[in-house]
């Protein structure tokens, strides 16, 4: 083979070489990154589609749902829902044999739509006295929210706890009804 040909070969595999690594840089590379991200958009937008096939099926047990909630929520006026919050409290409170030193409800409207009343109870007593006090709260009917618990020992051997916890209830105006 001529010297003349053999380097015209070889740069001619270099500009090929050269050519496919460009390709691969500006024109390959490029148009998979963008295909993986349609792909990833068109498997969520199968995702949402499918959520809200469901919601559609099960619009009727959502609608109940939303009723009983409603239902079940504070009642429309500020002060019968303190009240029957407060009423709730002592409640639980004789329920679970637990002695309440202070209970501070507060009203806020942080939207037109709807009210929240915060209510934070300090309480005292052994751990079985917190434990039900604490179950009598979840498993009311009255749609209410824990917000935070803190347990504290008034002695050494722990037997003695005092409970402050922080809760909301909702109270939805005439517009969500």
């Amino acid at each position: 083979m001529d010297f003349r040909k053999r380097e015209h070969l070889l740069v001619l595999a270099a500009l090929i070489c050269l050519g496919a690594w460009a390709g691969d840089k500006l024109v390959r590379a490029p148009m998979q990154k963008t295909w993986n991200k349609w792909d990833q958009r068109i498997t969520e937008t199968g995702k949402s589609l499918a959520k809200g096939h469901v919601m559609v099926d099960r619009e009727d047990d959502i609608r109940k749902q939303w009723s009983e909630m409603k239902r079940r929520g504070l009642p429309a006026d500020q002060s019968v829902a303190e009240n029957s919050v407060l009423q709730s409290l002592s409640r639980w409170s004789q329920q679970g044999r637990l002695g309440v030193t202070s209970i501070k409800p507060r009203w806020s409207q942080d939207e037109e739509d709807h009210m929240k009343i915060e209510c934070r109870a300090a309480t005292q007593g052994n751990v079985g006295a917190v434990a039900r006090f604490l179950y009598e709260l979840e498993r009311d009917p009255l749609a209410l929210r824990v917000e935070t618990v803190e347990i504290t020992g008034r002695d050494d051997s722990g037997r003695d706890l005092t409970l402050d916890v922080q809760y909301t209830g909702l109270l939805l105006t005439d517009k969500t009804r």
